[in-house]
C-alpha cells in the first residue's frame, strides 16, 4: 500500500499552466506505475494520463497528448503532471493513483489514490 497526497491545484486562465504534484509514502514508490485521471461532477473518472514504474514509457489520453507532462522523481517518492495550454474543458478534481503492477489506462485496475486536487480553468 502506499498513501498519495496531491497538491498544486488552483484556478488559472485559459492558455495557462499549472504543475500538479503527488507525494507518496512508503518505500516501494520506484516499484508503482502512476497515474493522473480526472473527474467532473455528474461524469465518470477518466484517464490523463500515466508512467511505468521506471519512468521509461508514458501514456496520454488524447485530450492532454501534447499539453500534458507525466514525470516522476523516484528519489522523492513525487510524481508530477505538467499542464500547459490550459482549456475551460481541463477543468476537473484531478486524481492521483498508484498501481503496483504495470500501466493501465483503467480506473478499476488502481487500488491507491489520493484525495484529488481542484483545477479550474477560466475563459
Amino acid at each position: 500500500q502506499v498513501q498519495l497526497v496531491e497538491s498544486g491545484g488552483g484556478l488559472v486562465q485559459a492558455g495557462g499552466s499549472l504543475t500538479l504534484s503527488c507525494a507518496a509514502s512508503g518505500r516501494t514508490f520506484s516499484s508503482y506505475a502512476m497515474a493522473w485521471f480526472r473527474q467532473t461532477p455528474g461524469k465518470e473518472r477518466e484517464f490523463a494520463a500515466a508512467i511505468s514504474s521506471s519512468g521509461s514509457f508514458t501514456y496520454y489520453a488524447d485530450s492532454v497528448k501534447g499539453r500534458f507532462t507525466i514525470s516522476r522523481d523516484n528519489a522523492k517518492n513525487t510524481v508530477y503532471l505538467q499542464m500547459n495550454s490550459l482549456k475551460p474543458e481541463d477543468t476537473a478534481v484531478y486524481y492521483c493513483a498508484a498501481r503496483s503492477r504495470g500501466t493501465s489506462f483503467s480506473l478499476n485496475d488502481y487500488s491507491n489514490w489520493g484525495q484529488g486536487t481542484q483545477v479550474t480553468v477560466s475563459s
